[in-house]
């Protein structure tokens, strides 16, 4: 069973490090924040294997404050731990400011420095001397510029940047957790270690509006961005996890005409399109096909016959499509294809198509599956 302290347990890092370590099996986790009597900071620190020291001052009212919150507070736990005969892990989150002459940055180096003491003591020190941190729980217009963008953006507020072309570096609070809880895998270590998070990200404040004004926008325009891009997938759960919670939903644009209605869901050159249609009992949709363009048709509600004919062909193959079978059907090029709802009821059916539709180029040309004197194949 390890014992973890977690200083700072009310902050966007703690909070996120916290849901991580109540995931590891045997793990008990002490909470600390500022507000809190020392006293209660005192008592975890006798009984943690490990200390991650997440605790400090960001934007305080008076500069004193840096001093109190940063450099003495670690100072205090590093002299408490020295006092026991076994030294636990002591982690501490710094900033890349500590290289800078602020007081912001003078306070964060004096943390470093106690933490360089007490591996030099003989205790196991870690520093994570750490860019912009940014993710769920993070807070606006204190964390980072990537909490505030993605909060007023999501509200439709203003935002404000004053030098566009300067470049902040980024990190992922996922892979921040991920570099904390590594270091429980071996907590007999001495001296000091100042392991680096990675991936890091280098972009301009421009950029990073824009990329997070891509996203708001997906609800409108459908464009999904590459998600194979680990910055950008986690940006956007950043901009989702901002929304407020009675904009969680939002509606599509729905096309509407005799046969039922169809609406787009979703759409990107990197895997192309995907709408849903709902059809009325007896009507038939398609009955045209592709040069290079394929598709794929699953009947998610109702009864479908899905039918096919090779442009070139008399012989029409047929299948019968239930929607609490979950079958995919593929449409290759070069066959005409329609889709008749042979229910009672409506049918909905969900569609993926290799690229989003466009009018200038549609590569669909009608033609229709049947003719009177087409005998019909069964497949």
């Amino acid at each position: 069973m390890k014992t973890i302290l977690v200083t700072g347990s009310d902050g966007f890092m703690g909070r996120n490090l916290i849901e991580a370590l109540n995931r590891i099996p045997e793990t008990t986790v002490l909470k600390f924040d500022i507000p809190e009597k020392e006293e209660v900071l005192f008592s975890h620190l006798e009984k943690a294997d490990a200390v991650f020291h997440l605790a400090g001052i960001n934007r305080p009212q008076n500069e004193d404050e840096f001093t109190k919150g940063n450099a003495d507070l670690t100072k205090r736990i590093v002299q408490s731990l020295l006092q026991r005969d076994k030294k636990p892990l002591l982690a501490l989150s710094s900033s890349i400011q500590a290289a800078l002459d602020n007081p912001y940055g003078r306070s964060k180096l004096e943390a470093e420095q106690a933490v360089e003491d007490y591996g030099a003591a003989g205790g196991n020190a870690v520093i994570f001397r750490l860019p912009n941190v940014f993710g769920k729980w993070s807070r606006p217009n204190y964390n980072s510029a990537v909490a505030t963008f993605c909060h007023n953006i999501a509200r439709g507020l203003d935002i404000t940047v004053s030098d566009p072309k300067r470049v902040v570096e980024l990190v992922y609070i996922d892979d921040v957790v991920k570099g904390f809880t590594s270091l429980l895998k071996g907590l007999e270590h001495s001296g000091v270690r100042r392991p680096e998070i990675k991936p890091v990200k280098s972009i301009t404040l421009r950029d990073l509006v824009d990329e997070i004004l891509r996203m708001r926008d997906i609800r409108t325009g459908l464009l999904l961005p590459d998600m194979n891009d680990s910055f950008r997938k986690a940006l956007y759960a950043t901009y989702l996890s901002f929304l407020p919670s009675a904009k969680f939903d939002y509606k599509l644009v729905k096309h509407e005409d005799p046969r039922g209605s169809l609406a787009e869901l979703l759409k990107s050159p990197h895997f192309g399109q995907i709408f849903i249609s709902r059809t009325k009992p007896g009507i038939t949709r398609g009955n045209h096909w592709h040069d290079t363009k394929v598709e794929k048709f699953c009947v998610v509600e109702g009864h479908g016959i899905i039918r096919f004919r090779h442009v070139t062909s008399d012989e029409v193959l047929s299948y019968d499509i239930k929607g609490e079978e979950f079958r995919v059907v593929d449409i290759p090029p070069g066959y005409t294809h329609s889709i008749e709802n042979v229910g009672g009821g409506e049918m909905v059916v969900l569609f993926w198509s290799s690229e989003p539709f466009n009018p200038e180029v549609p590569d669909t040309y009608f033609l229709p599956v049947l003719k009177n004197e087409i005998k019909e194949g069964k497949n």
